[in-house]
């Protein structure tokens, strides 16, 4: 997979993040949506990363999507407790070659690594200001999913937490500790900033800008440079095609190496080819979405639909909804009845619907979003299940 380095994206928030961009907010937290396999994540680990390493910010990262069977509270104190680890020093070397677990810290602090965030040890806000005094250095933790934080009550005091650290540590003019939180559903990403209750409560949700015209000229300069036949590139067409594999780089480099394979028996213009590609590729992914759709009982069809139309509106429970789901079932539906669906969608492979842990419900994949928009404005919703029309010509009644 070809890298394209966005040093100049990277360098500019490294400087936000730092509290030197005088009209941004960066430095109480930056939170960045990105629909899924746009590149979202080898931006924060290839560029991001990099960058706030050479302006001497000690980088700590979390994917919480990486194991979705741990809980995310767990997954962002074993991170922290790992980076603190190897800046504990010669005393950390002495106490684990004694069999020590605890260490002294400067004579204010004992710290277990592996009890980080948990009850009876350190808590968040003081190891990463332990991290940072044994580091002397300020400390990035970026958090990859970060939505994924709020399906349990220990990511939720995880994410509480990281707060109570980012206004124990910051100054006006000294910021120790820089967040990046970073999402693949705007929506969900919201939860942490748009009420009261929310963690970072008055944050903003960015939108990370897609790779662009840019990326496709570098694309179309190594094409050029190693199949010299097939000068000019068409940018405008590979961009066209790009735009058609929704921005994701995986798909359309995937898809390009099929047409430029001597074994792909393409006569015409590769470009073109990839137009092609990518219309299927839409119709491939829409075709999967309507046959999940398809294959749910009446009720759960009924409840993700009405989880499509409401969007962050959504109440499972609510008089309107349970109208909805009789009128579209026809049939009596309780309360009981449409958990057991949405459970039934969480359980769905891939699953279909998300669930906080205070019971906020929101469709998994918010590209399903996008198709229920399209067919909606298409007159195409809802999907119906296709009818084997049966000729009973000649057949008499009985």
């Amino acid at each position: 997979m070809i890298h394209y380095p966005r040093t100049q994206l990277a360098e500019e928030l490294v400087v936000a993040l730092q509290g030197k961009a005088v009209f941004s907010d960066a430095h109480n937290g930056l939170f960045l949506a990105a629909p899924r396999r746009t590149g979202k994540s080898t931006f924060l680990q290839a560029d991001l990363m990099p960058a706030l390493e050479r302006a001497g910010v000690v980088v700590v990262y979390a994917d919480l999507w990486a194991d979705q069977r741990r809980d995310p509270g767990a997954l962002i104190a074993e991170v922290i407790g790992r980076a603190l680890q190897p800046h504990l020093g010669v005393i950390a070397k002495a106490a684990k070659k004694a069999g020590l677990e605890k260490i002294s810290l400067a004579g204010w602090l004992q710290i277990d690594t592996s009890r980080i965030g948990k009850l009876d040890g350190v808590p968040l806000v003081e190891a990463l200001r332990a991290l940072s005094e044994t580091a002397d250095a300020p400390i990035a933790l970026i958090i990859d999913e970060a939505q994924h934080a709020l399906t349990s009550e220990a990511g939720e005091n995880a994410m509480a937490a990281l707060k109570s650290a980012r206004d124990q540590l910051n100054r006006p003019g000294a910021i120790k500790l820089m967040l990046v939180m970073s999402g693949s559903d705007r929506d969900k990403l919201l939860r942490l900033v748009n009420t009261t209750g929310a963690p970072f409560y008055g944050s903003q949700i960015q939108r990370m800008p897609e790779l662009g015209q840019d990326f496709i000229a570098h694309i179309g300069g190594l094409i050029e440079s190693q199949r010299p036949e097939l000068k000019p590139v068409d940018n405008a067409a590979l961009f066209e095609a790009f735009q058609g594999f929704g921005y994701r780089p995986q798909f359309f480099m995937e898809a390009l190496g099929l047409v430029l394979s001597p074994l792909s028996g393409i006569g015409g213009r590769f470009e073109q080819a990839m137009l092609v590609a990518a219309q299927q590729r839409q119709r491939d992914d829409e075709a999967q979405m309507e046959s999940d759709y398809l294959g749910l009982k009446p009720l759960e069809r009924a409840v993700l639909w009405r989880m499509l139309e409401q969007g962050p509106r959504f109440r499972p429970y609510d008089a309107e909804a349970l109208k909805f789901y009789r009128e579209q079932t026809r049939t009596s539906v309780s309360a009981q009845k449409a958990q057991n669906a949405l459970e039934s969608l969480r359980q769905h492979v891939p699953a279909l619907v998300w669930k906080s842990a205070r019971g906020e419900y929101a469709v998994d994949d918010a590209a399903m979003h996008r198709w229920y928009e399209k067919r909606l404005n298409e007159g195409s919703w809802p999907p119906a299940d296709s009818q084997i029309d049966l000729d009973f010509e000649g057949q008499q009644s009985p």
